[in-house]
């Protein structure tokens, strides 16, 4: 039920797998369904005397609560928030990007797109601040790691649709992304070409994750994201 809640309401694709959440998910499958039943079945015995047993048990079921309370808390913590454009890529960002007080400034400052436990992943616009020294500052803290990106300041966070006409000129054909190895490339070509999706186009754009990469294709006149492909 925990985990059926989490996909249905945060991890859905592409939440699942730039998160990198299939380990911690591991460890509670593990756990809390293979090993616990396991060792019961092991540890059950009729002629063992009842004090002994419910000792066996009461151990077991407590290693497997911990393994959900574990599992449950780091999933929670990790959720996707946002899915965000911001100068020449796509990011996401989990909810454990965003420090308190920076949800409480965003809550005073931009209220529509603020952070709050109960919200659904978004996909917005980061454009850093109008003001130049402001912008400034941010870019050489995020560089110089002394501060948050701005992907990581909801206060400046803009609908989604305002800022396609700039994510327009991002794009690039798949031959022309960075990031990306030939064999990589090479892929994708064959797999755009299976999707009926031009790889020689200005349609793609890479989009980053927790230690993971996809790449996104575009639809060239409607910006309507067509597909989410992994490179590797």
């Amino acid at each position: 039920m925990i985990l059926g809640a989490l996909y249905l309401g945060w991890y859905r694709w592409p939440g699942w797998y730039l998160a990198g959440v299939l380990r911690v998910v591991g460890i509670m499958v593990l756990v809390d369904v293979l090993l616990g039943p396991t060792l019961t079945l092991i540890i059950a015995n009729p002629k063992k005397p009842l004090r002994e047993l419910v000792r066996d048990i009461a151990i077991i079921a407590t290693v497997q609560l911990a393994a959900l309370v574990y599992g449950t808390a780091t999933l929670w913590m990790g959720r996707p928030l946002y899915y965000t454009y911001s100068a020449d890529r796509l990011e996401f960002v989990q909810a454990s990007d965003i420090d308190a007080a920076e949800a409480r400034r965003a809550t005073q400052e931009n209220p529509a797109l603020a952070p709050h436990w109960y919200s659904l992943p978004r996909w917005v616009w980061a454009p850093l601040p109008d003001d130049p020294a402001e912008a400034l500052k941010i870019v050489q803290g995020a560089t110089l790691g002394q501060g948050g990106d701005v992907i990581d300041m909801p206060r400046y966070f803009r609908p989604w649709d305002q800022g396609l006409a700039k994510l327009r000129g991002e794009l690039r054909p798949i031959a022309d992304i960075r990031y990306l190895s030939k064999g990589e490339k090479a892929r994708l070509r064959g797999t755009m070409t299976a999707r009926s999706l031009d790889p020689d186009a200005r349609n793609a754009l890479i989009m980053w994750g927790e230690g993971r990469r996809l790449v996104a294709i575009f639809d060239p006149d409607t910006l309507a994201i067509r597909a989410l492909l992994i490179p590797d």
